[in-house]
């Protein structure tokens, strides 16, 4: 009878693992030091080595956190610094590219447990899949005068993006272990886990951590906090002392206190990654623009419809609703805002919302790092998703390709065969990049380099095809409205 477990031996000690067909699954696997007491808002520590062979056939919990999302965890817990691994083989010797995946969710949730990001149909494409969990929220993004002078750096915040740094050198160091090939890490992401790559790829002590990237709606090339508002606002809940007394789920309670309802769109946000002079010491808008971006292979895209979903909850059923929209967001230029992003009546104010939403969240810093990229690296590809599943009135929604990324696309509501058929030429894009920086190969279709001057891209819908410009008119706005 043939062994259902499979092991393998790490840095820290031997993993058991849950063999699937020729490969296997390690789940809950740590990666660095239970994040709770005295490290509780401090860089990550190095995991401690164990004796013996440690199960890895579960997946580790999650952050604290409020999501709506059924998840696979088997709780919530500050001790969350696990990842999961994938693999189609058991043979060390196998050099597979690896694909890193770094989930969403606005930097206040999410988890590598995501079944939409189940990694085991994309590694049995040619890939060993990697799906981390890391702090967010207050948890992982919390700047304080305090823990500022603790820091050796003098800084605070930006935990979470320093857990996502711990990970993937845990990677280069372990993954030839799983049958990958740790010269070969591609990193890949949707929302607040694009956005992260968006960030190292302009962080200076990010260089060299990951050698290729493919961004799902980045939220990027917004303007970010710095480190003396990040404080000012961590400071307003209170002394050091009283908050690292807190239980786990009082810290929870606080994030609304920093994290509004409605968000601004071209002002920053201090509970997510800050400009901290350390491991961020600027915007990533300047990074880019002058190309001091660390250059590599890059696939970067968005979906048709960005905003709706994410502003459902927002209160803009009304013209002055909308109007307080444009005037929060683009003083001095409300006029060329609204001829942009036109309503007429109220009926047309909340589809005007979202695409405001769309454009500046996700489009237009999706195609300013395709533009920025394109420059130093010519194996740079853009894409737009815009495929509806039956009976969809309006979409793709942010963060409807991911399932179709990983082949999960039963998983995540009705579906057909034009889903199957799309899932299975992105997956294939996605393993060949991996393996070779160039996303064409047999079963896709010709996927041509990003051209600034075109910006063209390939269409990711009913049909996979050459596609043109997309929302050059506001976007361009945008660009000059950011540079004022």
């Amino acid at each position: 009878m043939t062994d259902s477990f499979a092991t393998v031996r790490t840095r820290a000690g031997a993993l058991r693992g849950q063999r699937q067909g020729e490969g296997a699954a390690f789940l809950g696997i740590p990666y660095a030091a239970p994040p709770v007491g005295p490290l509780r808002w401090k860089a990550p520590q190095p995991v401690q080595p164990w004796s013996g062979t440690r199960d890895a056939l579960a997946f580790g919990p999650d952050f604290p956190q409020a999501s709506s999302r059924e998840l696979r965890a088997p709780r919530q817990d500050e001790d969350c610094l696990y990842l999961n691994v994938w693999t189609p083989t058991l043979d060390a010797n196998a050099r597979l590219p690896v694909l890193f995946w770094i989930h969403g969710g606005g930097f206040v949730s999410g988890s590598g447990s995501d079944l939409r990001s189940d990694g085991a149909r994309l590694a049995s494409e040619g890939a060993v899949v990697v799906a981390l969990n890391y702090r967010s929220g207050l948890f992982g993004f919390l700047a304080h005068p305090a823990l500022s002078r603790e820091s050796e750096a003098g800084v605070s915040g930006n935990y979470g993006l320093l857990d996502q740094l711990a990970a993937l050198a845990w990677v280069r160091e372990n993954i030839g272990a799983f049958g990958g090939d740790a010269s070969r890490v591609t990193v890949f992401g949707v929302s607040a886990g694009s956005a992260s790559i968006s960030l190292l790829l302009a962080s200076p002590r990010a260089r060299g951590a990951f050698d290729r990237a493919i961004l799902h709606s980045p939220g990027a090339a917004r303007p970010l906090a710095d480190l003396q508002q990040a404080e000012a606002a961590g400071a307003a809940l209170g002394e050091l002392a009283a908050l690292r007394a807190l239980p786990a789920s009082e810290v929870l309670a606080r994030t609304s206190l920093m994290n509004p309802k409605v968000r601004a769109l071209t002002a920053p946000r201090v509970l997510r990654p800050i400009r901290d002079g350390w491991l961020l010491p600027e915007d990533e808008r300047p990074v880019f623009q002058q190309g001091r971006l660390h250059a590599m292979p890059m696939i970067v895209g968005s979906n048709t419809d960005e905003g709706t979903v994410l502003t459902q909850s927002w209160p803009t059923d009304t013209l002055a609703a909308y109007r307080e929209q444009l005037d929060r967001n683009f003083a001095g230029a409300q006029a060329e805002a609204a001829a942009l992003w036109p309503a007429g009546r109220d009926a047309e104010a909340r589809p005007a919302v979202a695409a405001m939403f769309a454009d500046t969240q996700f489009n237009y810093g999706t195609r300013l790092l395709a533009q920025s990229m394109a420059k130093l690296e010519p194996r740079t590809f853009k894409y737009l998703f815009t495929r509806r599943r039956p009976g969809e009135q309006n979409g793709p929604h942010h963060g409807g390709e991911v399932a179709h990324a990983f082949g999960n696309v039963a998983v995540t509501g009705a579906s057909d065969g034009v889903d199957e058929a799309l899932s299975q030429v992105m997956r294939k894009a996605w393993v060949a990049f991996a393996a070779a920086g160039d996303p064409n190969t047999s079963g896709v279709p010709q996927w041509d380099p990003y051209r600034p001057a075109d910006d063209n891209h390939l269409t990711l819908g009913d049909r996979v095809e050459a596609g043109g410009p997309w929302r050059k008119a506001q976007l361009d706005f945008l660009d000059n409205f950011f540079t004022r």
